[in-house]
This record gives C-alpha cells, sequence and structure tokens, in this order.
C-alpha cells in the first residue's frame, strides 16, 4: 500500500518507519529541508530507541523515503497521515494552523481518491475542518474528486514508541465512511495478527479518545503526587501505600509512581486543550482537570523547595549536580520538563549547576544556550565534583546502582534530593547519605 506521511516529528516519523516495516511503500514529507537531509543522510532529528536502526532498514529496501517536495507527496499515497505539529496557543487550545495547511494542500494537488488520517492529537471537530479546507480546495479548482477523513489517534509513549506501534493495545479508528474503514483495516492488518485490536468510532469519539486518555494518565500521576505531599505531613510512606493500592485490580500499578510532575510534548498540552476544549464549545468547567494541571505545575517546583528547606533560600555560592535533563527516561525531550522548572527555581535563588544526562544534553544546550550558570558533563560522577549537593530528576536505569560511597565521598554535603525515589532511604542511611525523597 502507498502512504503518505505528512510530518516527520515524533508522531509522524515512528508511524512512517513501522509502516514501511511491515512492507509499505511510505514517503514522508516534510518541509524543514534540515530535517529531512538529517533522514537522507542516514540520521533521524529525534531518540527513540529502535528507531534509528528500523528507519535505516526500510531506507536501504526502498520502502520509506523522505521528501520536501508536496506535489509528490499528494500523488503518492491513498492513505495521507497528517501528524504536523499542533502546539499549544496562548490561550491553551491547540493551534491547528499546520494541520488546515497540510489538509489544504491535500485538496489543492489529489488527483484521485485519498483517505485523509488526522494522526496528530487534535481537539473534537477537527475532521470536521480538515473535511471542509479540502473540499474548499477541490471546490476551487472546479473538481469532484472523492476523499473520505478519518480520525486515528496514536497512543505511543516516548521511549517505547516503536514497540507501541508494532504490537499495539488498541487501535481507533473514528470513521462513518465504509471504503476508508477497509483500508484501514487493510492497513492496520499486520499489527494484529494474534487477535483485533482495531475500534471502530465515530469520529468524534475517536477524536475525544486520545485526549481522555491522556487526561486520565495525566490526572493518576497528580493524584499520587498530591498523595505523597500528604504522606509527608503524615508520616507515612507513598511507596507501600503505592503498592497498597497499586494491588487492587480496580487500580492497577500503572502511572501510580510519585515524583517532580509530569512534563513531556503530550500530557501538560492536552490536558489544557481538553480544558479549553471544554470550556469554549461545551461551556464546562473541568473541576478535576483543572486540579491536575494545578497539582502538576505545584509538584514541579517541590524539588526547589525541598533544596530551600536544607540550605536556605537565598543559595548564592551554592552548586549542586543534576541528574537527568529529559521528562523521562528513554527519550531527549525535554518540553515541560520538571528539570526545567527547577532549574529556573535554582537560578533564581542564586544557585549553580552542573547537569548530566545519557542523551538529552544536546537538547538542553539547544534550550539554554551559553547559559553561564548551567554546565555539562560527558560521565554522571563527574557532575558530582564540588557539588553541594545531587538532585535526581530523571529515573534513568544508569543511576539505579550507582556508587553510593564514591557519591558521599564526592559531594560537599552528603545529600541527595531524589525526585523520582530510585533509592531504598534505609539503605541510603547505612552509607551515610542525607537522602530526601518525594512522599517518604
Amino acid at each position: 500500500m502507498k502512504i503518505t506521511v505528512i510530518g516527520t516529528g515524533y508522531v509522524g516519523l515512528v508511524s512512517g518507519a513501522c509502516m514501511a516495516e511491515v512492507g509499505n511503500d511510505v514517503l514522508c514529507l516534510d518541509l524543514d529541508a534540515q530535517k529531512i537531509q538529517i533522514l537522507k543522510d542516514g540520521g533521524i532529528p529525534i531518540h527513540e530507541p529502535g528507531l534509528l536502526e528500523m528507519v535505516r532498514r526500510n531506507v536501504a529496501a526502498g520502502r520509506l523515503h523522505f521528501t520536501t517536495d508536496v506535489e509528490r507527496a499528494a500523488h503518492h499515497g491513498t492513505i495521507q497521515f497528517i501528524a504536523v505539529g499542533t502546539p499549544p496557543d496562548e490561550d491553551g487550545s491547540a493551534d491547528l494552523k499546520y494541520v488546515l495547511a497540510a489538509a489544504r494542500t491535500i485538496g489543492r494537488l489529489m488527483t484521485d481518491y485519498k483517505v485523509v488520517v488526522d494522526k496528530s492529537t487534535v481537539p473534537v471537530g477537527t475532521a470536521d475542518l480538515v473535511q471542509a479546507a479540502i473540499a474548499e480546495e477541490l471546490a476551487a479548482r472546479g473538481v469532484e474528486t472523492p476523499f473520505s477523513v478519518v480520525s486515528n489517534p496514536e497512543f505511543l509513549k516516548e521511549g517505547a514508541a516503536v514497540e507501541d506501534f508494532m504490537r499495539p493495545d488498541r487501535i481507533v479508528v473514528g470513521a462513518s465512511d465504509e471504503r476508508a474503514i477497509h483500508l484501514m483495516r487493510a492497513l492496520y492488518a499486520p499489527f494484529q495478527r494474534n487477535h483485533e485490536r482495531l475500534i471502530v468510532t465515530d469520529v468524534r469519539s475517536a477524536e475525544l479518545t486520545k485526549y481522555a486518555a491522556n487526561a486520565m494518565l495525566a490526572t493518576r500521576i497528580s493524584f499520587m503526587n498530591e498523595l505523597a505531599n500528604l504522606a509527608e505531613k503524615l508520616g507515612a510512606d507513598i511507596e507501600m501505600v503505592r503498592q497498597g493500592i497499586g494491588s487492587d485490580p480496580r487500580i492497577g500499578y500503572s502511572f501510580l509512581y510519585p515524583g517532580a510532575g509530569y512534563g513531556g510534548s503530550c500530557f501538560p498540552k492536552d490536558v489544557k486543550a481538553l480544558i479549553k476544549t471544554a470550556s469554549d464549545k461545551a461551556g464546562i468547567d473541568l473541576k478535576v482537570l483543572g486540579a491536575v494541571e494545578a497539582a502538576n505545575d505545584a509538584q514541579k517546583h517541590v524539588m526547589g523547595n525541598k533544596v530551600k528547606a536544607h540550605f536556605g533560600d537565598d543559595l548564592t555560592g551554592r552548586h549542586f549536580a543534576l541528574w537527568g535533563l529529559a521528562f523521562k527516561p528513554d527519550t531527549d525531550d525535554m518540553r515541560d520538563a520538571p528539570s526545567r522548572t527547577l532549574l529556573a527555581d535554582l537560578f533564581a535563588a542564586g544557585a549553580t549547576v552542573t547537569a548530566y544526562d545519557p542523551v538529552a544534553m544536546k537538547e538542553a544546550k539547544r534550550i539554554y544556550g551559553d547559559e553561564p550558570r548551567l554546565r555539562y558533563t560527558d560521565m554522571a560522577m563527574d557532575a558530582l565534583e564540588g557539588a553541594d549537593a545531587l538532585l535526581i530528576v530523571t529515573e534513568w536505569k544508569e543511576f539505579r546502582s550507582a556508587d553510593l560511597q564514591q557519591i558521599g565521598k564526592m559531594l560537599t554535603t552528603p545529600l541527595i534530593v531524589d525526585g523520582r525515589n530510585i533509592y531504598d532511604p534505609a539503605f541510603m542511611r547505612e552509607h551515610g547519605i542525607d537522602y530526601v525523597s518525594i512522599g517518604r
């Protein structure tokens, strides 16, 4: 099957590579010539485990191609995936200008039947706007070329996106046209060979499903973070509480880990967009999600507050080691990462920082440029040199079994502030380390 993917960001590139992996002829379009050149040169513009090898394998096999030629892309695929960015507007709503520009381009250039698939995370009602944009372009040309618009939201976890696409737990397709549904079933058949995972809904239900899923997960995180803050005050251990409630099959263990707050490209943006959609389109105040967002914003300051509780509000002359910059392990994504809030709090109080992250330091350097208060090191232990304390923001595996004796020796003050509860408090005490974590 010939497929066009518009946008080679996180969603578009993973989707294109995985669809090529099962034998489809995939052409990925992006107007960013530099990004396309990176891909043509055998690289990828993001960090995602397994993706680089898959891209190279399918390019070599002639199944995966990259272009900036919009006309070539419009003519290539019977199925046209729109996987462009939907950044938050100033009011929190999703900015659809890139989605609608892609739709208009398809309408302006298409010459035969197309299934236009909204893969980007978009508000309810976007498919109607895409339908109208394409229809307007066709009318302007004086042609009546048939097409269908489908909602097919992605449910990919950064750091496990390739696995999620190749072995999905569900595939949601929002459509009413039988021809389009038939093509989507054929496209996804290789990804659900052992049992049916494809759920067909109406378009608006599919659009809402994506936002609802992310909002539910964000809610679990904020709920646990609030409980963690309560547990500290009451003298309870949130990790024991987590095991106690997670063992209930109605609740489960997923997304019950307390920490420094959620970040990334999805949860913060999607919670805001859903709140805005409810307010503007339905006149409903989503009070629970408003509280989820407020709790998360506050949680991102918890680590900075713990540092100040130990050293005082004025951190002038203090220097800290920071382990972890990405918002989660196995990605270089720093969008809305808790590390950025912590760095802002430390800088505002007068501190300096040496940071280490296995993959996100290039992204950090792009964000912070020549920031004099921030240095980087290529080795985790080197960040401890001359530091008053170690601050852990991202739970990378390599941090789990660090040399605690060496850490205690290198730090000016044997203090670890752990925003991800990696270590056992009793074990830390045995090593003479003052250990401050979340909810314990």
